[in-house]
């Protein structure tokens, strides 16, 4: 490293990945000079530590500061991040970002700030690809406010002093292909997972019952590069035991016992299957039981110490002696690491660099109580313990294997994990530094009646590294002294082994008290359902050669485009393929569960739109129906049936990322709609961007004449020609629509469609100077009815109420015709006897047309109109609680006040 230059100072901000980290090594790093100062930063978690040092002879005030992991997140852009805003198929290519999430802008301002008044930036990150990777996202961020930084790495494995001041003093470059590695490996991850994620979710999670307990339309399955070969091994597992028929076997065991103790030998053909076989040659040895020695041998044997710890090791081991979850196990290890006992505990090497001073690392360990005596054994040279540990031939070049760092006797703030674990990281690597035990093994081999069996016995001669690791066992069964042609009666007996089965529980995987698993029902079902499909995307292969991939990209014979290129394709290629051939994942599932009533198709291709206004729980999203008609409905239904139903006329609809700067509650997702030419007027634009929270004047025009085209075949308005095709008025009134064009229903009377800006729509018609009003219920489109308040203070007051008694929809007719805009068709403003008027009109309409329902007798009030509940049924009242005739009180909204 060549640092240059000369003058004052260098103002050198250091960053670590944890908070803990960074108080480390700021620690052991200012202990020479002393004076650290510490502050806090933006984030009151991640705090700022200042002192003087001196790197390669230079005078620097150091900075340390902290982000806590990865300081930003690899997401799809908002048009693609909503669940049902596009095919899963699009997410293989839609364009991703990797940006601070809002948790994290207060470590990003730190950064700014600080990095604005340094010349150094020197990244403590962990020495791994991960490590890298956040050192480039702390590098954009500081870069980005100074870009005269000159940018440093420190390659460390320990929190020693040894190890930081050796680092800091022998700083490298950072690795740009480390982090390409892992940009890649997160982008293939987030595209595989996110689309098969949401296929196999909103394919599967309504069309069965899946949780007969509980409400399981929230349960998310979820398909992970990584998680799904493990399911898989479980699963593959599982059908092997399941695959196993059980079978009736016999074996011959015989014994000996003399003065010396009783040896146990055992048949050479192990076992058979035939019973009368097994019980002939029993037979023949029962009637000639005298045994003969035939052969023994004496032969020395080695127990090998292990090799130095990796983490997978340190995984398997704390799991096999103390029960300990991988999850668990590294929790522990990361809170040792930090707290500088061990090594770091994320590594894949198994071998000691010649660099690394073993010898020191043991002799710290000569103070404990306990392990000190082996440890002061191991480095006595007349001992001949020592034995330079083996090479277990994996190396990642970034970590030495897991080792002790500093000693400890047990700290007051451990736990028993805590202790157990550091335990195992010292006795494991004095173990590496010994000899292996010797043992000497005897096999003695026996002849009765022509059936040979043998058995043996072995003698531990030296312990060795046995002494200090007193997880492994290397016990043996001490033999009588045997010579070859001694004669002995011998004992005989017949044994048979049975089958043990396992059971199922639900979920993906469970874990009994022994730590083993066993698939679930749902875990089984994906495996099988993708098994049928033919691609083993439940095994290991695919992830092994992502695996391979990356570990090109990082040693730069593959660039991290061409990865992502082919992989994505294939797997893209993979996912069209199985949703091409998803009824196996049905009939997969529907092995193992019951099918729902919920209809599938109605969770299928759905954007949201905005959140519901009506229920203000769920979102609203467009969908289009089997029939093809589009429509805006809550997620929330049955409970919300709050809905739009957008015009007939629409042959595509999609949501746009473009927000209403109008409309609340938002955010509203403008929708481009696109219209079929021969169903809207000729000066309507095919295309259009429109919004469905009730500002877009336009896209209520073309709901009217989709409405009257279709079932009033009424006049159709055409847009005024000094309309933009953008949607935006230009000057001239309402009246100056013509209605020249006349789609497949032909107006014949001359009414003309109004659409109030309260957001119902309503139809006024004018007809030889006699008016008649009817409004329609914004929820479901269906005529409203007319009836008359009974309260107070609204006494004989006109209103409308849908005819579907569970819709709240509710308007004044007063309000509706004022909100009527004049001049359209030459009428003008009515007032409240002519409203009357028409109502009356219209309810004798109605009552022509329905002769049956008339003879039940219905009440009236003081001015002959007639007030019905919301059943439909007459009555003389209201809701008691609150007065309002448009409800009983069992639904009132002041119930229970």
């Amino acid at each position: 490293m060549h640092h240059g230059g000369g003058g004052g100072a260098i103002r050198v901000l250091n960053v670590a990945e944890k908070p803990s980290v960074a108080k480390s090594v700021a620690e052991i790093l200012s202990r020479p000079s002393g004076g650290m100062r510490s502050r806090e930063g933006r984030s009151r978690y991640n705090r700022v530590f200042e002192f003087d040092y001196s790197i390669g002879g230079r005078a620097c005030h150091m900075l340390v500061t902290s982000v806590t992991g990865h300081l930003m997140e690899l997401e799809f852009d908002d048009r693609f991040r909503r669940w049902h805003s596009c095919d899963p198929a699009d997410l293989f290519h839609a364009p991703v970002r990797k940006s601070v999430p809002q948790d994290k802008q207060d470590i990003k301002r730190t950064l700014e700030e600080e990095a604005r008044k340094c010349q150094w930036l020197v990244l403590w990150l962990d020495c791994d690809r991960e490590g890298e990777n956040i050192a480039y996202e702390v590098i954009d961020i500081c870069a980005g406010a100074n870009s005269r930084l000159n940018i440093w790495r420190a390659c460390f494995s320990a929190l020693i002093d040894r190890e930081i001041h050796e680092a800091v003093q022998h700083l490298d470059r950072p690795n740009k292909l480390f982090a390409d590695a892992v940009d890649a490996r997160q982008e293939i991850d987030l595209r595989i997972g996110a689309s098969f994620t949401r296929f196999q979710t909103v394919l599967l999670k309504d069309a069965f019952v899946l949780d007969d307990t509980g409400d399981d339309r929230n349960i998310i399955l979820s398909y992970g590069p990584c998680q799904f070969p493990t399911l898989g091994f479980i699963v593959e597992r599982f059908w092997e035991i399941q695959a196993h028929e059980p079978e009736e076997f016999w074996t011959i065991n015989c014994s000996h016992t003399s003065d010396e103790g009783t040896a146990s030998f055992g048949w050479i053909r192990g076992h058979l299957f035939d019973y009368s076989s097994a019980v002939v040659i029993y037979e023949m040895c029962v009637k000639e039981p005298m045994a003969t020695v035939q052969n023994v041998r004496n032969q020395e044997k080695l127990k090998y110490p292990p090799y130095p710890l990796s983490t997978i090791e340190l995984q398997k081991r704390a799991s096999r002696y103390f029960r300990m979850s991988s999850e668990h196990t590294m929790k522990v290890a990361e809170e040792l690491y930090q707290a500088g006992f061990i090594s770091y505990p994320r590594t894949e090497t198994d071998n000691f660099s010649p660099n690394i001073d073993l010898h020191s690392i043991v002799h710290e360990q000569v103070a404990h109580p306990n392990r000190g005596i082996y440890a002061q054994r191991l480095l006595d040279p007349e001992a001949r313990l020592w034995r330079n540990p083996s090479n277990g031939g994996h190396d990642d070049k970034a970590h030495p294997p897991i080792h002790p760092t500093k000693f400890s006797a047990g700290e007051t703030n451990w736990t028993d994990n805590h202790k157990k674990l550091y335990e195992l990281v010292v006795r494991h690597f004095l173990a590496c530094c010994s000899q292996p035990a010797v043992g000497a093994e005897t096999t003695v081999e026996i002849n009765i009646a022509g059936e040979q069996f043998n058995a043996s016995g072995r003698v531990v001669l030296a312990k060795n590294y046995l002494d200090v690791y007193r997880f492994d066992s290397w016990g043996g069964t001490l033999l009588p002294t045997y010579i070859i042609g001694q004669q002995a009666g011998i004992g005989t007996d017949a044994t048979m082994h049975d089958h043990i089965k396992k059971l199922l529980d639900r979920c993906y995987a469970t874990k009994n008290a022994n730590t083993r698993f066993s698939p679930t029902n749902l875990g089984e079902a994906l495996v099988m359902g993708y098994n049928e499909m033919g691609y083993e995307l439940w095994k290991p292969y695919l992830r092994s050669v992502m695996e391979a991939d990356m570990k090109s990209v990082s040693i730069c014979t593959k660039s991290k485009s061409e990865v992502l290129e082919n992989c994505l394709q294939q797997m893209k290629a993979c996912f069209l393929d199985a949703r091409a051939n998803k009824v196996k994942l049905f009939d997969a599932m529907g092995t193992f569960f019951a099918r729902s009533s919920r209809p599938v198709n109605e969770t299928q291709n759905v954007e949201t739109v905005r959140p519901c206004a009506a229920c203000n729980e769920s979102e609203m999203f467009l969908k289009q129906r089997p029939t093809g008609e589009f429509m805006v409905g809550c997620r929330g239904f049955p409970q919300c049936r709050n809905a739009v139903w957008l015009p007939r006329s629409l042959s595509e609809a999609a949501v746009t990322d473009q927000v209403c700067p109008t409309c609340a509650p938002g955010p509203v997702y403008k929708i481009q709609f696109k219209f079929r030419r021969r169903d809207i007027p000729p000066n309507f634009d095919v295309d259009h961007l429109g919004c469905i929270g009730g500002c877009d004047d336009i896209l209520k025009e073309l709901m009217e004449i989709s409405r009257f085209g279709s079932h009033s075949q009424t006049a159709t308005p055409a847009r005024n020609p000094n309309q933009t095709a953008s949607g935006v008025r230009q000057g001239s009134s309402r009246q100056d629509l013509h209605t020249s064009f006349h789609p497949a229903g032909q107006f014949t009377n001359g009414q003309t469609p109004v659409v109030n800006p309260q957001g119902f729509r309503s139809t006024h018609t004018q007809s030889s100077g006699n008016a008649s009003g009817q409004v329609h219920c914004t929820s479901c489109g269906e005529p409203c009815v007319l009836r008359t308040a009974n309260t107070e203070a609204n006494r004989g007051r006109k209103f409308y109420k849908c005819q579907d008694p569970s819709c709240g929809f509710f308007a004044w007719e007063d309000d509706v015709e004022n909100s009527a805009p004049r001049g359209r068709g030459g009428r003008g403003r009515r007032g409240r006897s002519s409203s009357r008027q028409s109502s009356e009109s219209a309810s004798a309409g109605r009552r022509g047309g329905t002769q049956g329902r008339g003879r039940r007798g219905r009440g009236r009030n003081a001015d002959g109109m007639m007030f019905v509940a919301a059943t439909g049924e007459p009555v003389h009242g209201s809701c008691f609680i609150c007065g309002d005739p448009t409800h009983f009180a069992n639904v009132c909204p002041n119930r229970g006040r």
